[in-house]
């Protein structure tokens, strides 16, 4: 069913509850009436409360209504924040440079005024060490103190311990801040040539800030730190010796 109201020779009422084009009370008049004012101010008649006895219909201009609707909806819309919970995985013995680029997505998270859960993944006789992990945890929430606070203390969930990361900031601070720089760096870039590529790196800025582009999924996240893993597995394979010489 449709939810738009009904409008002029749509109304099928013998008399309506009358709104003058600047909200004062005409009264109840018929609706032949209602029509012929509608015409005489250019106007539409369009029925605002259908349920009532008897109806109420207002003279306006129905086509300039439905755009400042959709615009108020938009702008609407537009403040709307939600926040959502992303989720860092790391390894108990993470090398230095693998906890420092996680660190960076945690950062960004948070910034973006998002939620951050962080799992310790335990594999093998790392799950006699617990106390790796609540470690690791406590790193990594000392290190990110200035841009979230921890909204779960970690705990053991089977083979993975986990704790949940909150920003300091709102999801709609963060959102405001972006769009401000992104306005100045708009400001500050008018001067310049629009294909010049100073004006290129500031636009790519820009559209990443006020974008929901700036999230990495976990599957890209483990396929960067995959490499970064291998020469560790490497160590813990026996060194082959090598072959004694004839001369010996």
């Amino acid at each position: 069913m449709s939810t738009e109201p009904r409008i002029n020779d749509r109304i099928r009422v013998p008399e309506v509850r009358l709104v003058g084009p600047s909200g004062e009370q005409v009264g109840i008049v018929p609706l032949a009436k209602a029509l012929e004012l509608a015409q005489e101010y250019d106007l539409d008649l369009v029925e605002v409360a259908a349920t009532a006895r008897p109806p109420v219909c207002k003279l306006m201009d129905y086509g300039k209504f439905k755009y400042e609707s959709a615009m108020k909806a938009r702008e609407a819309r537009k403040n709307q924040a939600h926040t959502v919970i992303k989720e860092m995985k790391l390894r108990p013995k993470i090398d230095p440079h693998d906890y420092d680029t996680k660190k960076g997505h945690v950062v960004r998270f948070l910034k973006q005024g998002d939620k951050v859960k962080i799992t310790i993944m335990f594999r093998g006789r790392e799950q006699s060490r617990p106390e790796l992990g609540f470690r690791l945890l406590q790193r990594l929430a000392d290190d990110v103190q200035d841009l979230g606070f921890v909204e779960s203390s970690p705990k053991q969930d089977g083979r993975n311990m986990i704790m949940v990361l909150g920003p300091h900031k709102k999801k709609t601070e963060a959102m405001a801040e972006a769009r401000a720089l992104a306005d100045a760096r708009k400001a500050e870039r008018q001067g310049r040539t629009p294909g010049s590529d100073a004006a290129a790196d500031d636009d790519a800025v820009a559209d990443d800030l006020v974008t929901d582009d700036l999230v990495t999924d976990d599957a890209e996240i483990e396929a960067q730190d995959a490499p970064a893993e291998a020469p560790a597995a490497e160590a813990d394979a026996p060194v082959e010796q090598p072959a004694a010489s004839q001369g010996a």
